[in-house]
Parts: structure tokens; C-alpha cells; sequence
């Protein structure tokens, strides 16, 4: 069994017209959010082993602020294709990593994470920002991953559904 933790990116600022949507920060909202999502990870002892992030800023900084919060300590990686990605990219890339990896999370944008959750576990989930959904996957080896993988959707948390720090 394999699993994946797949988040959506936190809330993320509209105010400068002059950015273009790759380069747009988190809100104050989204910097509050990201933070607790990781430590909630981490007192649900589901931090990831291996954490891959699309390279937008929103999603980039989201996957650092889980991740400094959850005390991860193994690798971020990004992948410019996560950018706007729908499923066949986020099954393509994970098809590559290593076996060693038991649990790896995927960072990135709607639609296409509601879409993985979606296809992944046969479940309707809206993935509202800095949501995670823990899909288990009945595979032993990435690689062999596909779309409709007959996940089973384990958790899913919405940081209004958390404890206050």
C-alpha cells in the first residue's frame, strides 16, 4: 500500500493586477492556513516522506509552510508541470518516483486536484483551499499508479474543520 496526501494550495492574494496567476502570493489568510494544515499533519502523524509542489508561488510557499510546520525533513521537489495540472500529469510524475517512498504529497491547483481525489477513490470532495485528502492506493510500487487506481479516500481535512492553534 502506497499512500498519497494531496493539497490544495492556500488562499491566495488577488490584490496586484500586475502579477501574472504563476507568480501570486498567499493571502493572510492562506499564510495563517498552511502553517496549521502542516502542524495537523504532523499530530496526525501523516507527514509525508517525499513532498512534490507545482513551482506557482501560491502552491511553492504553501508546501514550505506545511512543511516547516509539520517538522517535515525529507525532500521538496517541484515540477512546473503541476502547474494547472489535471490528473494524467500528477499520475505521470508519481509513476517515476522510487518505491521506497510510502507516502508522498502532491501539491496544486483546482480543478485538478478535485479531479485526482475524484478519480483516485470514486468520491466527490470539493478541495477548497489548503484542503488535504489522504487517498490509500492499493499498489505496491508507483509505477504502478493509474487514474482509476480503486483509492480509498481516508481523510479529508479542511482547515475550518481544525482546532485553533
Amino acid at each position: 500500500m502506497k499512500t498519497l496526501l494531496i493539497l490544495r494550495h492556500a488562499k491566495s492574494d488577488w490584490g496586484n493586477s500586475q502579477l501574472s496567476d504563476h507568480d501570486r502570493p498567499l493571502n493572510d489568510r492562506g499564510k495563517y492556513d498552511a502553517p496549521r494544515m502542516g502542524a495537523w499533519l504532523k499530530r496526525q502523524k501523516m507527514v509525508p516522506e517525499l513532498i512534490i509542489s507545482s513551482t506557482a508561488e501560491r502552491a511553492l510557499t504553501t508546501a514550505e509552510l506545511v512543511a516547516l510546520s509539520a517538522d517535515f525533513e525529507g525532500e521538496l521537489r517541484t515540477d512546473r508541470k503541476f502547474y494547472l495540472a489535471g490528473p494524467p500529469t500528477y499520475v505521470e510524475i508519481l509513476n517515476e518516483l522510487p518505491d521506497s517512498y510510502e507516502r508522498v504529497m502532491v501539491v496544486g491547483h483546482n480543478p485538478g486536484m478535485e479531479e485526482l481525489v475524484s478519480l483516485l477513490t470514486d468520491t466527490d470532495r470539493p478541495m477548497t483551499t489548503a484542503n488535504v485528502a489522504v487517498v490509500e492506493l492499493p499498489i505496491d510500487s508507483w509505477s504502478d499508479l493509474t487514474i482509476f487506481a480503486d483509492g480509498r479516500l481516508l481523510h479529508h481535512w479542511q482547515p475550518r474543520d481544525l482546532p485553533e492553534r
